[in-house]
């Protein structure tokens, strides 16, 4: 299986390095370790696995050290720079690397990638877990596995919409639209992404940025479970700037599932951000474009703030997912 690493040594000043077929690159430094872990933390990560990572974003790394009571225990990887109020004071190792580069761009791991730690003076390597959380002198290891993925997921935002995923065979109706998007939000980690990219993914979360790097503005596409069930998520229903999806069945859940909230998506390389060559620099960068009332596919204008209307004509939205190879090869 093909695959990427980061390694982060527990060691404040320590360089934090991504390693691909032998090649090594350096993509920050430590700057400060957790004292803690952060329980209970946000209600989607309950739906990840725990030894893997529940959450990548420009901003922030999340990553779920287990379940208990049905609430998770996280650990996170945050810049210096950061806005990431789902980290929780003291449970997050803190790095020099620019929010929007490096392990939260160009090298973002997935939801769902597995996270690993070696301790000091030992070269075997312990999934994350309560009994094998890092102390100093340990390296924490994130493994990204190059997975098969499907070209495109495209969705029809109106009610009952369906929700498609495009592969070499076609296309397959995965879910439908519940609650259309209409608008978009001042989501504050949008600060540090591009416009029509990927801002964030988790268990329960697709979070896309309108606006330019340095502004803010952005909605979010999340499973109907997460829209009826957490306690942060009660305003989705009275407001424009998310839009709720469901299982195509209508009883199955969606959250934590490949390859919507898992295993698909990454924020990918910033504009001037360059990978080991030209498929993975171009091919991992993350894009979203639009269809407004039926025409052709686009990227919006810069969107920020609050607009309760700005997206009211948007009739389809198409997210493509990553890649890192020559596209006729893997797919």
């Amino acid at each position: 299986m093909d695959y990427f690493d980061i390694k982060i040594p527990f060691i404040i000043g320590e360089e934090v390095i991504a390693i691909y077929k032998n090649e090594q690159y350096s993509i920050g430094k430590v700057h400060a370790l957790p004292t803690t872990t952060r329980y209970p933390s946000y209600t989607a990560s309950a739906w990840g696995t725990p030894g893997h990572v529940c959450a990548t974003a420009v901003n922030a790394i999340h990553m779920l050290v287990s379940i208990e009571n049905d609430r998770g225990r996280t650990l996170s990887i945050i810049p210096r720079e950061t806005i990431a109020p789902a980290a929780g004071a003291g449970a997050s190792i803190i790095v020099t690397s620019k929010a929007g580069y490096g392990p939260f761009g160009s090298w973002a791991p997935k939801v769902g990638t597995q996270v690993l730690i070696q301790k000091k003076g030992s070269t075997s390597e312990k999934i994350l877990s309560l009994n094998t959380i890092p102390q100093e002198g340990d390296i924490l290891i994130l493994r990204t596995k190059n997975v098969p993925l499907p070209y495109m997921a495209e969705i029809e935002n109106h009610p009952g919409g369906r929700v498609f995923l495009w592969d070499k065979d076609g296309y397959t109706v995965v879910a439908k639209v519940i609650k259309p998007v209409g608008g978009v939000g001042r989501f504050e980690g949008t600060l540090f992404q591009r416009i029509c990219a990927l801002r964030a993914n988790h268990s329960g979360v697709i979070d896309v940025s309108t606006s330019n790097y340095g502004d803010i503005g952005g909605f979010q596409i999340i499973p109907w479970e997460h829209a009826i069930s957490s306690k942060e998520m009660q305003s989705v229903w009275d407001l424009t700037q998310w839009l709720v999806i469901g299982h195509k069945d209508g009883k199955s859940k969606l959250g934590g599932t490949y390859p919507l909230f898992k295993l698909g998506f990454t924020t990918g390389p910033s504009s001037d951000e360059r990978l080991w060559d030209i498929w993975s620099t171009y091919g991992r960068k993350s894009l979203i474009l639009f269809r407004f009332n039926g025409g052709k596919w686009q990227k919006t204008s810069s969107i920020t703030g609050r607009n309760d209307k700005a997206l009211k004509n948007v009739t389809h939205i198409r997210l493509y997912f990553p890649f890192q190879e020559e596209i006729q090869k893997t797919r």
